[in-house]
C-alpha cells in the first residue's frame, strides 16, 4: 500500500491526545489543530471530553468517519490493543511515537514482534515504533512532539529527509530551518517494525515535491541487496545523501541499544553505497552542506572551475582544498585576461584563483563572474563584506548570474553583517558557507553529482 496516507491524509486520530501542556499527546495534537493541517482531527482520549474544543473519544473505534492516519503516543504495554483497534477501524496509516520496544531489549521486542504479528498481511502501513515522526512542509502533517516554540520547522523546499533517529532527525530540522533550507518531508522511523529505509527511498524517488533525498542512518532494518537496488534506482533521477554512523564498536554497540539496529561494516556499507551512486558524507557539517548546494545548485558540466575571492589568504585555503580534491583550476583564457586588463586595476592578479583585492567593488565582482561563466563550468566566490569598498548590491550581481545556470557556491565568513548578506543569497537560492574548505566541498559533491549522472 502507498505510503501517501502517511503525508496527506483527510483525516487523523490522535491516541493519546492530552489537555496537559506538558505531555506528548498535547504538542502533536497542537500541531494539527494550530499547525496549518486542513483535515479532520479527531483527539482519542478515555478520560477527557474535550481538547481544543474538540469531542474527545474513547477509542478509535468509537468515531464514525474513517480515519486514514492514526498517531499513538501512548505507554508501550497497551499499543498492542490500541493497534488492534486501529486494524479492526480498517486505519491506513498508522505513526507509533511509544518507545519502549525492541530497543531496550528482549522484553521490548517480544512486544514489538507481538505488533507485527496484529499487522502482518493487513492493509495497514506502520511507521515506527520509537519515533518522533512525520512532518510534511506543504500539509502541515506534524507528529512532532516538541513544541514549535521550541523547534522551527523548515519552510517548504526540495529535501526529504529520513533519519532513524528521532533526536538526530529533529535537530536537523531545527537547524534547517534556522539556516532558511526547505524541505519537502521529514520521516523519523526508529525501529521500522514495518516501513523502513527502502520503503521511504522508493516513495522518496517518485515524490514530484522532493528534489533530493537525505538519509541519516545507523543501521539497514531492509535486505541489502533490496536497499542497494532502490538507492541504485533512486540516484538516476535524484541525488541521494547518506551520513551513516555506527562504524565503530562503540557506535555499532550505541545503534543497537537506540533503534535495534545491527550497524555492519562501514566499509562495505560504504563500497555499496559508491557502487550504487550514492553520495556519502562523513559529518553532520558536511550533510548540511551536502543538502543546502544540491536542493539549491545545479549539477556542472564539467570539473573546470574559477574562484573569485576579495582576499587573497581565502583564494589560497580555497585553492588548497580545491587542488586535493581533484577540482580542475585551470588559468582564464587570453580572451578572458583581455576583459580583465581592460576593466581591472593593473594589480588585480589575472590567475585562477583571480584576487580582486582587498579594495574591490560590485562592480568588480559582476564583470569577473559574469565573464567567467562564459568560459568555465562554475564558479566559487568568496566575498569578505567587511571590506568598505564592497557595496551591498554585489548580493543583487550575484543572485543575478543564476541566469547562465551554471552553479554558484559562495563562501562569506564573519559577524552579524556578513550573516545578513549571506543570507540574502541564500534567499535567492545561492548556497553560503562560513569557510573556504566547506565551499570548495560542497562544489564538489556537484562535481561528483555530475560525474553520476554522465556515467
Amino acid at each position: 500500500m502507498s505510503l501517501g496516507y502517511f503525508f496527506n491524509p483527510k483525516s487523523v486520530a490522535i491516541i493519546g491526545a492530552s489537555h496537559t501542556p506538558e505531555k506528548i499527546g498535547y504538542c502533536i495534537l497542537d500541531n494539527f489543530v494550530n499547525g496549518g493541517y486542513k483535515g479532520k482531527v479527531y483527539p482519542v482520549n478515555p478520560n477527557i471530553d474535550k481538547i481544543f474544543n474538540l469531542p474527545t473519544y474513547a477509542s478509535v473505534k468509537n468515531i464514525s468517519d474513517p480515519i486514514e492516519l492514526a498517531i499513538i503516543a501512548v505507554k508501550a504495554e497497551i499499543v498492542p490493543k490500541i493497534l488492534k483497534d486501529c486494524v479492526n477501524k480498517k486505519v491506513k496509516s498508522i505513526v507509533i511515537i511509544s518507545s519502549g520496544f525492541s530497543e531496550i531489549g528482549e522484553a521490548g521486542k517480544k512486544l514489538e514482534e507481538k505488533m507485527k504479528k496484529i499487522i502482518k498481511n493487513k492493509k495497514i502501513r506502520v511507521i515506527g515504533p520509537n519515533v518522533v515522526g512525520i512532518y510534511d512542509s506543504s500539509t502541515k502533517v506534524d507528529t512532532l512532539f516538541l513544541s514549535r516554540e521550541r523547534l522551527k520547522r523548515p519552510k517548504e523546499g526540495g529535501i526529504a529527509f529520513i533519519s532513524q533517529s528521532g533526536a538526530v532527525g529533529s535537530t536537523i530540522l531545527d537547524i534547517f530551518a534556522e539556516e532558511n533550507i526547505g524541505i519537502s518531508k521529514f520521516v523519523s522511523y526508529g525501529n521500522a517494525m514495518d516501513v523502513n529505509e527502502v520503503d521511504l527511498i522508493d516513495y522518496f524517488t517518485k515524490d514530484e515535491k522532493t528534489k533530493v533525498i537525505a538519509v541519516y542512518l545507523e543501521g539497514i532494518k531492509s535486505d541489502g541487496k533490496r536497499f542497494m537496488e532502490s538507492v541504485k534506482k533512486a540516484s538516476k533521477s535524484k541525488p541521494i545523501i547518506f551520513l551513516k554512523t555506527g562504524k565503530t564498536k562503540k557506535g555499532i554497540e550505541a545503534a543497537l541499544s537506540h533503534t535495534g539496529s545491527l550497524a555492519g561494516s562501514s566499509k562495505i556499507f560504504s563500497a555499496a553505497l559508491k557502487q550504487s551512486k550514492a553520495l556519502e558524507v562523513e559529518n553532520w557539517n558536511e550533510f548540511f552542506d551536502a543538502c543546502k548546494v544540491l536542493a539549491l545548485q545545479p549539477i556542472p558540466k564539467g570539473k573546470n572551475v574559477l574562484i573569485v575571492t576579495n582576499g587573497g589568504g581565502f583564494g589560497v585555503l580555497a585553492t588548497d582544498e580545491a587542488e586535493g580534491l581533484g577540482l580542475t583550476l585551470k588559468e582564464p583564457s587570453e580572451k578572458l585576461r583581455k576583459i580583465f586588463k581592460k576593466m581591472f586595476p593593473t594589480y588585480v592578479s589575472f590567475n585562477n584563483p583571480l584576487d580582486l583585492t582587498g579594495d574591490s567593488t560590485a562592480e568588480r565582482y559582476k564583470i569577473a563572474i559574469e565573464n567567467s561563466l562564459k568560459e568555465f563550468d562554475g564558479v566559487i566566490v568568496i566575498t569578505l563584506f567587511q571590506v568598505p569598498t564592497l557595496e551591498e548590491n554585489v548580493v543583487d550581481f550575484i543572485l543575478d548570474m543564476q541566469r547562465f545556470k551554471k552553479p554558484i557556491v559562495c563562501c562569506a565568513a564573519g559577524g552579524k553583517y556578513t550573516k545578513k548578506m549571506a543570507e540574502k543569497l541564500e534567499n535567492g537560492g545561492v548556497p553560503v558557507y562560513p569557510s573556504p574548505d566547506r565551499a570548495v566541498k560542497s562544489y564538489n559533491l556537484l562535481v561528483k553529482r555530475s560525474e553520476q549522472v554522465k556515467r
